[in-house]
């Protein structure tokens, strides 16, 4: 075989020799970045869009989940059973006890566990006119909310409060016994003094309000002080 055919068999078919395909492999192997171990962080920009969109959707579930109660998944709960003890009349601390729970589960979420509220926001439900005053008020408010700056203390609040009684566009169709636990215990909880309002005196107020739909505001509500 002449020395011709021995180049021809030893060169790739764009002519490059073995030796030249081996240079460039060695020369790619040398370069060619080492994989760096554990992972990359999260960009900051992205863990506070994410940070913020769960904080936003739990803030919306809790607003707007109508009540729901996650006892309708226990196969033991017997919804027959759950209306007879409802329906039956509870003591004074059991009232309180009730109050404080759908309090804890819902309203703490704006006006926090302690009743204090957000600066600016979401008012102190801590020996405020508001709660402790004019029963017919504190009752509009939690059955159609309020919209609007208020003042409490001297301060200035400015955060929606939503419709929790059962009327149009309500967000949460709480039942009247249920909004009246939580009257009463906001009334006596933290150091408030004020009697506590009956689930007569709720249905009364919204038996009254029946043709409304939209939520209070406060001058609206300068009359029931």
């Amino acid at each position: 075989m002449s020395a011709d055919q021995n180049h021809n068999l030893s060169s790739g078919p764009d002519g490059a020799s073995d030796e030249s395909i081996q240079k460039v492999h060695a020369e790619l192997l040398t370069n060619k970045t080492e994989p760096a171990e554990g992972f990359k962080l999260m960009p900051l920009f992205l863990l506070g869009f994410v940070s913020t969109m769960i904080f936003v959707t739990s803030i919306y579930v809790v607003h707007y989940r109508a009540g729901f109660s996650p006892m309708v998944y226990d196969e033991r709960f017997d919804p027959k059973t759950a209306a007879g003890s409802a329906s039956k009349e509870l003591t004074p601390e059991q009232v309180i006890a009730a109050g404080k729970k759908s309090y804890q589960q819902v309203c703490a979420t704006c006006h926090q566990v302690n009743g204090m509220g957000v600066a600016g926001v979401y008012p102190p439900l801590v020996d405020s006119e508001w709660v402790t005053g004019n029963e017919e008020r504190v009752v509009r408010v939690l059955l159609h909310g309020l919209n609007g700056n208020i003042e409490v203390h001297g301060k200035t609040y400015n955060g929606a409060m939503p419709a929790f009684g059962k009327v149009p566009g309500g967000g949460y169709n709480w039942n009247e016994e249920k909004i009246s636990h939580v009257l009463t215990y906001i009334r006596q909880e933290w150091g408030n003094k004020a009697e506590p309002i009956s689930k007569a005196k709720v249905a009364e107020v919204l038996a009254k309000e029946a043709a409304r739909t939209k939520p209070w505001t406060a001058p609206e509500l300068e009359p029931f002080k």
